[in-house]
């Protein structure tokens, strides 16, 4: 290597880490703000502890926000699993045109705005014949929808990449049928675009907090809603939260990472 592109290569290294710094600089600063006992006039907190998230995890309402954000994002990505899968292998086996007005139709979700979205929604199921507001039924519809593009958008690059059509001939010539081929030889393939496209929905339905709070608020209340309405209380505790949850975030990541390493 010359020294031209040492020298390059160094200045590439140090723009990127700087960037990451500067990118993680908020989150070190709320991590530290998040175990410090008090910090106000000086440039380091004054002492260190972990009351902030002995507090947070022995919080029964924190607890109960925190299962029902699980509940209501893995309800909403199973049913978008269940109904996406069959309906992407029938139009890119059977009729690959319609992939064209399916890319469009998935987009309809982000034309609407969340406040007007919900505003809608409120208008058509507070009353008969389908009184949900308030209940986690919204929002596993909402949230149905919200996941609908990425996990659409990442199986259907995943399935344009292992060549679907002739994994499907290959499969017949040995005996098998349609359906035995989707699942015991389509469905292994997919795993890597099934992995990136749940993680990735979760991260952003995990997060999600305009939907929950006009549409459910307290009545059933999503760990988001539970930060907003602890925003008036310690900022320490409300640190450790934001921690806790990139924490959780970071290590359902990682888990899928090694997963998919493991399997490959």
């Amino acid at each position: 290597m010359s020294h031209v592109e040492k020298r390059t290569t160094v200045l590439h290294k140090a723009v990127v880490y700087s960037l990451l710094l500067v990118l993680l600089m908020p989150l070190l600063a709320t991590l530290l703000y998040s175990i410090s006992t008090s910090w106000s006039a000086t440039i380091l907190p004054s002492g260190f502890t972990f009351k902030w998230y002995v507090e947070l995890w022995g919080d029964a309402r924190f607890l109960a926000a925190f299962g029902r954000s699980l509940l209501v994002c893995f309800t909403a990505l199973a049913l978008s699993l269940f109904l996406i899968l069959p309906l992407l292998f029938v139009i890119n086996y059977h009729f690959p045109k319609l992939d064209g007005v399916m890319n469009v139709l998935i987009l309809l979700p982000f034309a609407v705005p969340p406040v007007v979205s919900s505003v809608g929604l409120m208008e058509l199921f507070a009353g008969d014949p389908l009184p949900i507001i308030g209940t986690p039924w919204i929002m596993i519809g909402c949230y149905f929808t919200i996941a609908l593009p990425f996990m659409y958008r990442a199986i259907s690059n995943n399935l344009q990449a292992i060549n679907l059509r002739d994994l499907m001939d290959a499969a017949h010539l040995l005996g098998a049928s349609t359906w035995r081929a989707a699942f015991m030889v389509v469905l292994p393939n997919l795993r890597k675009g099934l992995m990136v496209s749940v993680f990735l929905s979760f991260s952003f339905l995990f997060g999600e907090f305009v939907f929950a709070n006009l549409l459910v608020g307290t009545r059933y209340e999503t760990l988001q809603v539970y930060l907003f309405n602890m925003r008036q209380g310690s900022g320490h505790f409300t640190s450790a939260l934001v921690i806790s949850y990139f924490i959780f975030v970071l290590l359902m990541t990682w888990a899928a990472n090694r997963l998919n390493k493991d399997k490959a």
